[in-house]
């Protein structure tokens, strides 16, 4: 076997004179292949939720992201794996009304194979538990709502940031009402309108995060009047 050494500076390489190739500089009108700057994009595949769920959650955030280093996230292209039934958006008349709901939704994943412990039960603060844990009493099955032990017979009840981090087959993010999201006290607390911005942008970034939990079913539900975020979805 041969081996060719090309090189534009022979004396550099322990080879003979007469075995030297002179490499001519390349042509710069000359090019192999096809030209894509200005046409090529990122492809992202998300492995984490349906199509379905991720597409819904995607209305909630700009295209574009910038983090607070200031280095800027394109979310478009992203593409997920499987697909999965639509997410439901619930705005119930009352909180009864929407504790029922949520509670046959998720009793028909029970039914169809999804154990406890891939349900979240999600809300935006300590102060709408209650309701959360009322869908679970209706649904007949145990809870817990710190990271508790892996118990396969409990469902998590929590706040939408203990969720940060955490996965389920099924998540129904309750109480998405005025007033909640986004939280009144923040925006109380907001002077000027920079400031509320920023406050709207992060509790939406909260609700997405909320959202993106669920791998293959989705609920989303509020009382009247509704949060804002759910005209979005």
């Amino acid at each position: 076997m041969y081996t060719r050494k090309y090189t534009r500076d022979a004396s550099s390489l322990s080879v003979p004179k007469e075995f030297r190739l002179a490499v001519p500089d390349p042509d710069p009108d000359f090019s192999l292949g096809i030209d894509v700057r200005g046409r090529s994009a990122t492809l992202k595949v998300n492995y984490r939720t349906s199509h379905q769920i991720r597409r819904a959650a995607d209305r909630l955030l700009p295209k574009k992201l910038r983090d607070v280093d200031g280095l800027e996230d394109d979310r478009a292209g992203t593409v997920s794996v499987f697909d999965g039934p639509e997410p439901v958006i619930l705005i119930a008349g009352t909180a009864d009304q929407e504790i029922e709901s949520a509670a046959a939704f998720l009793a028909a994943a029970v039914s169809d194979g999804v154990s406890p412990a891939e349900i979240g039960i999600l809300v935006r603060s300590s102060n709408e538990l209650a309701r959360a844990a009322a869908v679970a009493a209706g649904l007949g099955v145990r809870t817990f709502i710190e990271r508790g032990p892996d118990d396969v017979s409990a469902a998590l009840v929590g706040t939408m940031h203990l969720a940060k981090g955490l996965e389920f087959r099924v998540v129904a993010v309750m109480a998405c009402d005025q007033g909640v999201l986004p939280l009144e006290e923040r925006v109380a607390d907001v002077a000027d309108e920079f400031e509320l911005d920023e406050v709207v942008a992060t509790e939406r970034q909260l609700l997405y995060v909320a959202a993106t939990r669920a791998r293959d079913r989705l609920w989303v539900s509020g009382v009247e009047p509704a949060s804002e975020f759910l005209e979005g979805l």
